[in-house]
């Protein structure tokens, strides 16, 4: 776990200094430039989602939607499916619960005991959870990278999705196939006992999201509706243990939170020195390579999906790649004409596609050492990133589900 030694707020202290060193004007100028950054409304009103995306998940959680989620799904998977089975489980509690990290601990266990009592490869079964939960860590309205993705390219949540899924459900498709092929083979242990209406808060924050309904609201009454179901339904659940749920999801949030927030004064020093500018002209060098010279569309969308991977490469961490990007990619998509629903959705798709496969990233660690198996060869056997990427990558080739093209500026608008 190398790169998770210190811990990014921290990593981030000697990139502030540098800015701040490296800025023009006074000292109380330069301070002035970073604290402006800090309380930019975007990633005010972005903090404001963690905390409650945060809150959410900790109560649902605390209440037993997650062992009722799993536990209804292998209720009722027949046992030739139980690879694509295990996959839509995982890509359902990743989309309500928002986090990949969340979904692998709790149901990689179970894909360990099926590979155990079956003839399936361990890697294989390990390789769908992992699929299944960055599937859904893509997708979900309370995921930090969606939160993150949309907030810095000023779209909707609801517009994201429906883009995102466009691309992100035919690999899914042709992932299923796939595992259904691989795994005829399998049985299914009897699953635990649950209790449907555990699962409804997640359900409904995903209907209310999808409708619409500001994200906000949508969190906020998925924290009300999950704590009353354990108020009504878990014997010794008080309101005490609710109020400590609720912080545990903030204190949850704490690490990505303050970091959000430090991204935004650091990405204010590096518009005010020029660094964006001059980054943005090295990813228009690469672009350009990959669309044969001809700027436009083409160009804006591969230099966006290219600097969020490498950054994500860099970083080992997919929303922070997209915080450090974001602004970025905002002005690449200006400037090339490509839809803000667009570029949110491939900042998201190709880091989570690269985070999904590094073997030194926190989901491949977490999922092999569950499994005792090399993270380098589970990183080959998670087919969905893996198909995610190309699928992505002929999406931007051929223009399908581009959106509405805008006049491109005729030049990049870092200040």
């Amino acid at each position: 776990m190398a790169f998770y030694q210190v811990s990014a707020p921290v990593a981030i202290l000697p990139a502030i200094a540098l800015g701040i060193l490296l800025a023009q004007g006074s000292l109380s100028r330069r301070i002035d430039t970073f604290i402006h950054g800090v309380g930019d409304p975007t990633i005010i009103t972005m903090v404001l989602i963690y905390l409650l995306a945060g809150a959410f998940a900790s109560v649902a959680k605390a209440v037993g939607g997650v062992d009722a989620t799993v536990n209804i799904g292998l209720s009722v998977i027949p046992p030739t499916l139980v690879l694509p089975g295990l996959f839509l489980i995982t890509a359902f509690v990743a989309t309500a619960m928002g986090t990949s990290m969340g979904t692998i601990a709790a149901i990689a266990p179970i894909a360990v005991g099926v590979s155990d009592a079956t003839e399936l490869s361990m890697l294989l079964t390990i390789g769908t959870v992992v699929g299944g939960a960055m599937f859904g860590d893509n997708l979900s309205i309370i995921s930090d990278t969606t939160i993150a993705a949309t907030r810095t390219q000023g779209v909707k949540m609801r517009d994201k999705f429906r883009m995102n899924l466009l691309i992100a459900l035919p690999a899914a498709m042709i992932a299923l196939i796939w595992l259904y092929f691989a795994g005829t083979t399998a049985q299914v242990t009897a699953p635990g006992d649950y209790e449907m209406i555990r699962v409804l808060p997640y359900i409904l924050v995903l209907v209310l999201a999808v409708s619409g309904v500001n994200v906000l609201l949508v969190l906020f009454i998925g924290i009300i509706l999950a704590g009353a179901i354990g108020l009504g339904l878990q014997s010794g659940y008080s309101i005490a243990s609710f109020s400590k749920d609720i912080y545990a999801g903030y204190t949850g949030m704490q690490e990505i939170l303050i970091l959000s927030l430090m991204i935004g004064g650091l990405g204010a020093l590096m518009r005010a020195g020029g660094g964006l500018a001059w980054l943005g002209q090295k990813i228009d060098q690469v672009s350009r390579f990959g669309s044969r010279g001809k700027p436009g569309r083409k160009t804006g969308e591969l230099g966006i999906s290219t600097a969020v991977a490498l950054t994500n490469v860099c970083t080992a961490n997919n929303t922070v790649a997209i915080l450090l990007t974001g602004q970025l990619a905002k002005d690449m998509a200006e400037r090339y004409g490509v839809d803000p629903r667009r570029s949110a959705s491939l900042l998201d798709i190709y880091s989570c596609t690269v985070q999904g496969l590094l073997p030194y990233g926190a989901q491949v660690l977490l999922a092999s050492s569950l499994a005792k198996v090399s993270p380098l060869a589970l990183a080959g056997s998670i087919h969905y990133c893996w198909l995610l990427g190309i699928s992505a990558l002929i999406s931007i080739v051929t223009g399908l589900y581009s959106g509405k093209q805008r006049q491109g500026k005729a030049k990049l608008q870092y200040r």
